[in-house]
């Protein structure tokens, strides 16, 4: 769960932000995720975000009610929390801050169903009918968010209580724009659906099904995808002629492409774990 959170926090990182063009704060906002995005030393993210967590901050202190910077802010807490921060409890204050933002820009988007995400299931269900095309984006920063929150709680009962309505939520964005952010939202309605054999409740081929469409979309540039592809789907139905494929083909891949190359060269980091593990695993 914890690299699906990071993966797929950097993949929406920079698309996500697309939209920021509006303001001097929303450019400077938008070329530092490029930025970020883009580089291939994971080490100097890691040491460099902070400083970029507390500008963000300072930004959305002067304009509190704009989405797109709290949709950034979201994104931007909850990738670092998943793929840099190991201790725990700090884990948990950078994720509970993600959620936060990602609430806010629900709500400001949005009353009607900010309301109905914090109350019973079926209410939240009925909810997401009303929303459109135009609220995708703002959705699925916020289920992202609120899953890295349930990630850095893992004892937490109610928070992993949350997780059929972050499920719905993704379906949801999926049915309005399943082409948003290359198709990042299949790849993670993919590892929500292989966390678990199919007679435990999972949906393996459900799960197959999210991962081709998010390869397809994405014309194979997100090495993440096959990434997560052979580590949830392929390990869950040992099928290691698939897994050992999908890991060759990453680590073949040049990982440099535009907004995606910090989250290809962590891919390959984890290509190079699993496949070197793949005889013991299988």
């Amino acid at each position: 769960m914890r690299r699906l959170l990071a993966a797929f926090a950097l993949c929406t990182l920079l698309t996500g932000c697309a939209s920021l063009l509006g303001s001097a704060t929303g450019r400077l906002a938008a070329d530092l995720s490029a930025a970020i995005a883009n580089q291939d030393d994971p080490r100097t993210v890691r040491d460099g975000a902070p400083a970029y967590l507390l500008l963000v901050d300072g930004l959305i202190e002067g304009d509190p009610g704009d989405v797109d910077l709290l949709l950034t802010g979201a994104r931007l807490y909850g990738t670092y929390a998943a793929a840099f921060v190991e201790d725990p409890d700090r884990a948990r204050r950078l994720a509970s801050k993600a959620r936060r933002y990602g609430e806010t820009a629900l709500c400001e988007r949005d009353d009607f169903l900010c309301a109905a995400a914090r109350g019973p299931l079926d209410g939240f269900l009925a909810a997401l009918t009303t929303a459109g095309p135009a609220d995708a984006a703002v959705l699925q920063g916020f289920a992202v968010a609120w899953a890295g929150w349930v990630q850095a709680n893992p004892a937490d009962w109610d928070a992993i209580a949350d997780l059929p309505k972050i499920q719905a939520a993704l379906r949801r964005v999926v049915e309005l724009d399943d082409t948003l952010d290359g198709g990042a939202t299949h790849l993670y309605l993919g590892v929500l659906a292989t966390l678990r054999p199919a007679q435990l409740g999972g949906d393996p081929e459900g799960g197959r099904a999210h991962f081709e469409r998010a390869l397809e979309l994405s014309a194979g540039r997100d090495l993440m995808a096959k990434v997560l592809f052979a580590q949830h789907y392929a390990r869950l139905v040992f099928d290691r002629e698939l897994h050992n494929r999908l890991l060759g083909e990453v680590l073949a891949a040049d990982p440099v492409a535009e907004g995606r190359t910090l989250s290809n060269t962590l891919a390959q980091e984890r290509a190079a774990v699993l496949l070197a593990g793949a005889e013991e695993y299988f």
